[in-house]
C-alpha cells in the first residue's frame, strides 16, 4: 500500500486498515487514537491532544489527513512537546493540519473565524488531560449556540463562494466529493445548524446520504491508493465495483441523488435559520399571519402550508400538483410538514388526469425561475414519482456529452423553465411547455432518442389528459426537436431542396413556431456551448424561409453574388466582423487555400460558400476567432491576397505552424453520404474530433481527389464536429465515393 496517508505500514506509523463502510472507518480511528496517544508525553494535567475533522468524527478515510490541536494551559516547553508529536506524523508521511493553543486562544480564534468555530464542534479528546479537553469542547459548543445566528451569515458567504468554485456535485461528471455543493463539506454545516438547535437538519435520509458518500470516498481512496476527493472518469468503474454497483453510471446516479438530498436539506436549514432570525428581530410575541395564495394553499411564516379545509379524509388527488405549482409561482418554499403530509396522504391521480391537475402542471412548468426549486422539493419527497411513473428512470441520469451541464431530469425541467420565455411567440404555449419538458424522454433507451421518445411523450400527454390530436403533436415535436438546429448548421439554407424538405417534415406554421421556441429552450438548458449568436441567426433564417414556403409555396432561389464582386481587379478581399469574402480567378483548390490562410490567423470557419461567375470564383466564409483574440486585418488581407495569388510561402508557413497540430480522437472519424438533399450536389458529412486547421486539411484532400466544393457547413459540438460539404455532381459511382471518403479520412 503506498505511503502518503493514514494506512502506513512502517513501525513508526499506525497500522494499515483497509476496507469501506462505517465499521472500517471506526477501526481506522481507533488505531489512530492508540498510535497518537503514544506520541504525547504522559502528564496528569495541563496538556491534551484533541482531534478535529474526520478523526474527530471517527470518519477516517483510508488515506485521510489528520487535524489535531495540542491544547495546553501555559506549561513550559510546549513547543518541544508539539514537535515531538508532529514529527513522527510527518515521518509517517501523513498529511497534518495542526495548531498549539490554550483554551482562551482557541475560543478567540473561533470568535473571529467561523470555520474554526464550526470545526471545534467535531473536537474529540485523544490523550492527556481529559478535563482540559472537556473545557474546550463544552465552551466551543456553548459559544457556537450563542453566536450561531451571527456566524451563519459569514458561513453562508464562504459556502456560496465554495459552491461557485467547485460546482454542484449532483450535475458534475467529475465532481469533488468533499467541496462541491451537496458534498461532504456541507454535512459539517448541517451539523452546525443542528447543534445550534435551529432545525433537525440531520434527518435519517440525510444521514444515509452522508454514509453513502463516505463509502464512495473510501472506495475512491482504495482505487487510487492515495488521498483524492475528485471522482474522475478513469476511476469511476473501479469505484462502482468497490461500491457493489453495476457500472460508473449507476455510481454517478447514486452520488447525484445523495448530493441532491444534502443540498435540499441545507437549503431547508438556511431557511430555518432565516425564519428564526426574523422571529428574534420582530420579537417572540409576534403573531404569524396566514395569507391565502391559491386554492387550498396559504402562506404561513414565509412558507406554504395547506389550508385547514384541504385536510380531510379524502384529499383532492390534484392537491400535490397545485401546492407545488403555487410554490413555483410565488417563489415560496413548501413547509416540510406539508411535503410529508402530501407524500403520505395525497391519493394517486386518476387516468386521464382531471383538468385541474393538468392546469396545475402547466402552471408549474411555466412558472419561470420558481420552477426548479419547487420541482426539486417535490422530487425529494417522492411526489413526482406519483405524477409520472417514467420519472425514476430519468432521475439523475448522467449525460456524458460535455456540452450538457445537467443530468437528464434537471435538463428537462430547465428546458421547460427556459421555454416559458417563448410562450408569447406560439399559438399553444401549453404544448410548448410540455414538449420542452418531454423532449428528451427517450434518452437512456436504445436507439435514436428523438424517435424512441416520441411515443413515450405522446403517451405521457395522453396520461395527463390531452386529446389525441394534441398528444400526437407532442410526439411529433419530440421526434423533430433537433430538426431545425441540425439543418441550420449542417445544410445550405439557400438551397431550395433544404427548405422544401424542412417544410414537408414540419407541415404547418404552428408546428414550425413551436419547434423554433423548443430549439432555443433546449439549447439554453443544455449549456453555453450549445448556443451562439451565429447559430441563433442561422435557425431564425431557416425558420423565416420555411415560413415563406409554407405560407406561399415559394422556395428560395440559389444565391447570386453581389454585383460589386464581379468587377474590379483580382484578387478582391472583403472583411467584416464575422465574414470574409475572397474573389479570385477561378482555379482548383481555392477554398482550401482560403481556409488555410484563415487557419493561419486562428480563425474558425463556421460556414463557407463557393461559386463561379464568368470565370470569377467567389468564396465567402463566416468566421470567428478560435481563441477570442483580435485579428490583425492588415496581415490577414495580405496573406489572403498572396495565397490566392499563388504565393506558396503562405502554405509553407501553414504546414509548419502549430495550428495544424492534431490530437488523438476518442472515436474514429466517419464519413456519411447524403444524396438527394441538395440541388445539383450531394452532401459529404464528416463526423470527427475538432481540431485547428481541420477545414483546410479536408478541403485540400477533397480538391486533390477531384471534388468541387460548392458550400460547407461547420457544426462544432463540444470536442467534436459534424461538417457538411456540398460536392457538385451526382456522385452515383459508389467506388468513386469510397475513394473520396478515404482521402478525407486520411486527411483527418
Amino acid at each position: 500500500m503506498p505511503r502518503g496517508s493514514v494506512p502506513v505500514t512502517e513501525v513508526t506509523g499506525p497500522p494499515a486498515i483497509a476496507g469501506m463502510g462505517a465499521a472500517a472507518r471506526e477501526e481506522r480511528a481507533a488505531a489512530l487514537d492508540v498510535w497518537l496517544r503514544g506520541l504525547l508525553p504522559h502528564r496528569d494535567s495541563g496538556l491534551a491532544l484533541l482531534a478535529v475533522g474526520g478523526l474527530g468524527r471517527r470518519q477516517c478515510a483510508p488515506y485521510g489527513d489528520l487535524d489535531l490541536v495540542l491544547l495546553h494551559d501555559g506549561v513550559a516547553g510546549v513547543g518541544e512537546i508539539a514537535a515531538g508529536c508532529w514529527y513522527p506524523i510527518w515521518d509517517a508521511r501523513i498529511g497534518l493540519d495542526h495548531s498549539v493553543r490554550t483554551v482562551g486562544e482557541a475560543l478567540s480564534v473561533a470568535q473571529d473565524d467561523v470555520k474554526v468555530a464550526l470545526g471545534l464542534l467535531d473536537a474529540r479528546h485523544i490523550a492527556g488531560d481529559a478535563a482540559l479537553s472537556g473545557t474546550l469542547i463544552d465552551a466551543a459548543a456553548d459559544h457556537w449556540r450563542r453566536t450561531a445566528l451571527r456566524q451563519l451569515t459569514a458561513l453562508r458567504e464562504i459556502t456560496d463562494a465554495r459552491w461557485s468554485a467547485h460546482g454542484e456535485l449532483a450535475f458534475l461528471l467529475e465532481g469533488d466529493l468533499k467541496e462541491a455543493r451537496g458534498g461532504l463539506r456541507d454535512l459539517g454545516i448541517l451539523r452546525g445548524i443542528a447543534t445550534a438547535g435551529l432545525t433537525d437538519a440531520l434527518r435519517p435520509a440525510v444521514q444515509a446520504a452522508h454514509r453513502r458518500l463516505l463509502d464512495v470516498r473510501d472506495a475512491l481512496h482504495t482505487a487510487t491508493g492515495r488521498r483524492v476527493d475528485r471522482l474522475v472518469a478513469q476511476e469511476r468503474d473501479r469505484v462502482a465495483e468497490l461500491c457493489e454497483l453495476d457500472n460508473g453510471d449507476a455510481l454517478l446516479r447514486r452520488v447525484a441523488g445523495d448530493a441532491r438530498t444534502i443540498s435540499h436539506a441545507l437549503d431547508d436549514a438556511w431557511r430555518a435559520a432565516d425564519r428564526f432570525r426574523g422571529r428574534r428581530r420582530c420579537g417572540t410575541g409576534r403573531t404569524s399571519i396566514r395569507r391565502p395564495v391559491a386554492r387550498d394553499v396559504v402562506e404561513h411564516d414565509g412558507e406554504l402550508v395547506l389550508a385547514r379545509t384541504a385536510i380531510g379524509a379524502r384529499p383532492d388527488a390534484s392537491l400535490s400538483l397545485r401546492v407545488v405549482a403555487a410554490a413555483a409561482v410565488t417563489g415560496l418554499p413548501i413547509a416540510r410538514a406539508t411535503c410529508e403530509w402530501l407524500a403520505a396522504y395525497c391519493p394517486p391521480l386518476p387516468l386521464p388526469w382531471p383538468p385541474q391537475a393538468r392546469d396545475a402542471l402547466i402552471t408549474l412548468l411555466g412558472a419561470g425561475p420558481g420552477l426548479i426549486p419547487a420541482w426539486e422539493t417535490a422530487d425529494r419527497y417522492g411526489l413526482v414519482d406519483g405524477w409520472l411513473p417514467q420519472w425514476p428512470r430519468m432521475r439523475s441520469l448522467p449525460q456524458h456529452n460535455p456540452v450538457h451541464r445537467y443530468t437528464l431530469d434537471r435538463h428537462l425541467v430547465t428546458a421547460a423553465g427556459a421555454a416559458a420565455a417563448y410562450t408569447r411567440e406560439v399559438e399553444r404555449p401549453d404544448l410548448l411547455l410540455l414538449a420542452a419538458f418531454l423532449h428528451d424522454v427517450g434518452k437512456g433507451l436504445p436507439g435514436d432518442h428523438s424517435v424512441v421518445g416520441a411515443p413515450i411523450a405522446a403517451g405521457i400527454a395522453t396520461r395527463i389528459g390531452l386529446p389525441p390530436d394534441e398528444a400526437a403533436l407532442i410526439g411529433r415535436l419530440v421526434e423533430l426537436h433537433l430538426l431545425l438546429p441540425e439543418v441550420a448548421t449542417r445544410r445550405d439554407l439557400s438551397d431550395p431542396v433544404t427548405i422544401s424538405a424542412v417544410a414537408e417534415a414540419v407541415g404547418d406554421t404552428t408546428t414550425l413556431d413551436l419547434l423554433h421556441a423548443l430549439a432555443r429552450a433546449d439549447a439554453q438548458a443544455t449549456g453555453p456551448a450549445a448556443w451562439s449568436d451565429w447559430k441563433g441567426r442561422l435557425i431564425a433564417e431557416l425558420v423565416r424561409r420555411v415560413h415563406t414556403a409554407l405560407d406561399t409555396g415559394v422556395l428560395p432561389a440559389l444565391p447570386t453574388p453581389d454585383p460589386s464582386l464581379l468587377t474590379g481587379e483580382l484578387p478582391l478581399v472583403h472583411l467584416t466582423d464575422e465574414r470574409v469574402t475572397v474573389v479570385a480567378a477561378d482555379r482548383r483548390g481555392l477554398l482550401a487555400t482560403v481556409a488555410g490562410a484563415l487557419a493561419l490567423h486562428r480563425l474558425e470557419v463556421l460556414a463557407a460558400d463557393a461559386m463561379t461567375v464568368d470565370g470569377r470564383a467567389v468564396v465567402e466564409c463566416r468566421v470567428r476567432s478560435r481563441y477570442g483574440s483580435e485579428v490583425d486585418e492588415v496581415a490577414l488581407r495580405t496573406d489572403l491576397r498572396r495565397a490566392v495569388g499563388g504565393d506558396v510561402s503562405v502554405n509553407q508557413r501553414l504546414r509548419s505552424a502549430r495550428v495544424l497540430a492534431r490530437r488523438e480522437p476518442v472515436a474514429a472519424p466517419k464519413v456519411v453520404w447524403h444524396r438527394e438533399v441538395a440541388t445539383d450536389a450531394v452532401v459529404l458529412e464528416l463526423r470527427a474530433a475538432d481540431a485547428a486547421g481541420l477545414l483546410y486539411r479536408v478541403t485540400r484532400a477533397l480538391d486533390e481527389a477531384g471534388a468541387q466544393v460548392r458550400a460547407a457547413r461547420i457544426s462544432t459540438l463540444g470536442a467534436d464536429v459534424v461538417d457538411a460539404f456540398y460536392l457538385v455532381g451526382q456522385w452515383s459511382d459508389a467506388q468513386r465515393r469510397d475513394q473520396v471518403a478515404d482521402a478525407v479520412l486520411a486527411a483527418v
